[in-house]
């Protein structure tokens, strides 16, 4: 599959429901999950595909012991893995139904077992998420498997955005998408910094669109304005789940809202167009006859005038027309035309 195939869905942006950890570790809550993905509008469901001691190590050290601020505070990095991952053997299960219900299924993969492990599913997409940008080795194994490549960016310089671009390009795929992205759990709407998005497409000539931890529609929907043609973002079923990503997932409703403004700002957008329609045409000004004139009397500013609609002569012969005489007898409302002038 092309990107231009995962992304041109009757010109509209691409959306992809995240699933992530609002599973719950519950089968059936996944599942009640993605049938709301599809009736909220999503074009495709993304899982994550690893297990914790492919993200972290399970000890307590300075580097592995429990986070200090943010929104995970007081939580090990392994712990958090060993609550959000979603079993493998689910996968398989929940593609077929996120198929039957009209979205494509994918993942992200977390070491080079899950890519081939997905590869086995035959997703049509793989998405390096942003944390992992820095992973070449995970890159290239995912971009050796010819399918489109998504790679968040919200955790790279230039300098990283270039080599993973560098290695999907080596591994002879150039099927991909980067996604403008604020490693921020919930993200600061401020912190989105959108115009990257078209700078993206124009240095490493590629599709380009974000994936947004923000609350509400807003960054989606100026994404697409700028270019965008790609939108991921976590859905649950509801926050009072909870769960690690519950704080900056969005609901059902919300999910949908989203969607039908990022549609509405694409057919906003529309195309470069000029044409004016009949229509229009004649709701404009044109010159009219404001009194009765007869036949041989001099047109002045006195009984001709712009006014609407368009009928008559455009507003720019008004100076060419001034001083002519009526060729017969005009009645006062009647549209001006070279016809009724000797």
């Amino acid at each position: 599959m092309q990107i231009s195939e995962l992304t041109c869905n009757n010109n509209k942006a691409y959306i992809i429901a995240e699933l992530s950890a609002n599973h719950n570790n519950d089968f059936d809550l996944a599942v009640k999950t993605i049938e709301a993905m599809a009736a909220a509008g999503a074009d495709a469901v993304k899982v994550q595909t690893f297990k914790p001691e492919s993200l972290s190590l399970n000890v307590n050290n300075e580097f592995f012991g429990p986070k200090k601020d943010g929104l995970w505070k007081g939580y090990r990095p392994y712990d958090l893995y060993v609550q959000a991952m979603m079993p493998w053997e689910w996968q398989p299960k929940l593609k077929v139904i996120a198929e039957r219900l009209g979205m494509e299924f994918f993942s992200s993969p977390f070491d080079k077992e899950a890519v081939d492990f997905l590869a086995a599913m035959d997703v049509p997409a793989y998405k390096i998420a942003s944390l992992e940008i820095t992973d070449i080795s995970l890159i290239s194994h995912a971009a050796s498997k010819s399918k489109p490549i998504i790679i968040s960016t919200g955790a790279a310089g230039i300098t990283d955005i270039d080599l993973a671009v560098g290695a999907c390009r080596q591994a002879g795929n150039n099927e991909i998408t980067l996604l403008k992205c604020t490693s921020e759990y919930p993200a600061p709407v401020e912190m989105a910094n959108l115009a990257t998005i078209p700078h993206l497409k124009q240095t490493f000539n590629v599709e380009a669109g974000v994936s947004d931890h923000t609350m509400g529609s807003t960054v989606p929907v100026v994404a697409v304005t700028l270019g965008g043609r790609m939108v991921e973002k976590h859905f649950i079923l509801s926050r009072d789940l909870g769960g690690p990503d519950a704080a900056f997932s969005m609901e059902p409703d919300e999910f949908a809202a989203m969607v039908k403004a990022v549609h509405e700002a694409e057919a906003a957008i529309g195309k470069i167009d000029y044409e004016l329609t009949e229509k229009n045409k004649l709701r404009r000004r044109s010159l009219f006859v404001t009194k009765d004139i007869k036949a041989g009397e001099l047109l002045t500013s006195s009984n001709i005038a712009p006014l609407r609609p368009g009928f008559g002569l455009h507003p720019s012969c008004y100076s060419k027309v001034i001083g002519k005489k009526a060729k017969e007898d005009i009645a006062a409302g009647t549209p001006l035309s070279w016809q009724l002038l000797a």
